[in-house]
């Protein structure tokens, strides 16, 4: 209790931010101000985020498996970047808002003529330099393995001719190399999660960056199976490998 107790505190803060600090300052410090935000959040519910690899600087197409809503701080908590989500997290109360304010596009996934828009807004966010995360499952997973990829949003890394990198997400935790308490899926509330999250015995995120891809020469459909093999090969070292 304690713990979400001081979480509500530092989401307070996080609406001041947005509301009196973020129309002043341009999107650099914006992006500082996220960072600095969402380490303190995993702070405070008691994650410890080990990460590997080097991000690449500037415009990137970042590709991730998706296991939990923790999975966009722990992201950014190793590299500050805008993500794309489904329009379903707009809706939460405060922390949609909270969400958008980081920069985030929107994604109706129940409507696929909506995936060209939105390769649209990725491919301009990665002309003008900014570095954007994805999530091809679609959905999260239990954490055990990846779920097919959706190779559409994939199309604006070729059409930009931007590097593309994987980002393998494993939580693990006393008990488990592939933690229960971290995955968001079936019929589970986000206050189920969250109660789950802050109740878990020592929760680590490990974060593995991969060597980026070159996306030339790629089409999206054999890049997006060649993303996939890479991180489920990444994830199956690690649970292979124990907590560590």
């Amino acid at each position: 209790m304690f713990r979400l107790l001081r979480c509500g505190l530092h989401i307070g803060r996080g609406i001041a931010i947005c509301a009196l600090v973020f129309p002043f300052i341009d999107a650099a410090q914006r992006m500082a101000h996220v960072g600095r935000w969402n380490t303190r959040l995993l702070h405070l519910l008691g994650i410890t985020v080990r990460a590997s690899g080097i991000p690449n600087d500037g415009a990137t197409l970042f590709v991730a498996n998706h296991v939990s809503w923790l999975d966009i701080p722990v992201i950014i908590s190793v590299r500050p970047m805008r993500f794309v989500s489904k329009s379903d997290v707009r809706g939460w109360p405060v922390i949609g808002w909270l969400v958008a304010c980081g920069g985030t596009l929107f994604i109706e996934r129940t409507r696929r003529s909506d995936a060209r828009r939105v390769v649209h807004l990725v491919a301009e966010a990665l002309l003008a330099g900014d570095p954007i995360a994805m999530f091809p499952e679609g959905t999260t997973s239990d954490g055990h393995g990846v779920l097919p990829f959706h190779a559409n949003l994939l199309q604006a890394a070729v059409v930009t001719a931007v590097p593309v990198q994987a980002i393998a997400l494993r939580f693990s935790d006393a008990r488990e190399p592939v933690s229960a308490a971290a995955a968001y899926i079936g019929d589970t509330t986000l206050m189920q999660s969250l109660w789950a999250v802050v109740s878990a015995s020592d929760l680590t995120a490990h974060v593995v960056v991969l060597p980026a891809l070159l996306s030339q020469g790629f089409e999206r459909r054999p890049l997006a199976e060649r993303l996939r093999a890479d991180i489920s090969e990444q994830l199956a070292r690690g649970a292979s490998d124990g907590a560590g």
